[in-house]
């Protein structure tokens, strides 16, 4: 699976314990996401690539809580790796 270095970055800081929060407005609309790592640092991921992420099943929420890296994208990160 091809993987932009935009995505890497994220999917990287997510799978050594990072989040992605995401805010939602008063009709239910996806208005900011905050990609923050496990120090607590915050990571630049516009919405576009968080939505470009969720499309390709690389991140997931379980009962509204934020954004974990998936198992599809553990494989996808590791696959990215073993290429060079």
């Amino acid at each position: 699976m091809n993987v932009s270095r935009s995505e890497q970055r994220v999917l990287r800081v997510l799978a050594q314990g990072g989040r992605i929060l995401h805010f939602k407005d008063e009709r239910g609309q996806l208005v900011e996401v905050a990609c923050v790592s496990r120090e607590g640092f915050h990571l630049s991921c516009p919405l576009d690539l968080f939505k470009q992420l969720r499309r390709r099943r690389l991140v997931a929420s379980t009962n509204g809580g934020p954004y974990l890296i998936s198992k599809v994208g553990l494989l996808a990160l590791r696959s990215v790796h073993a290429r060079g």
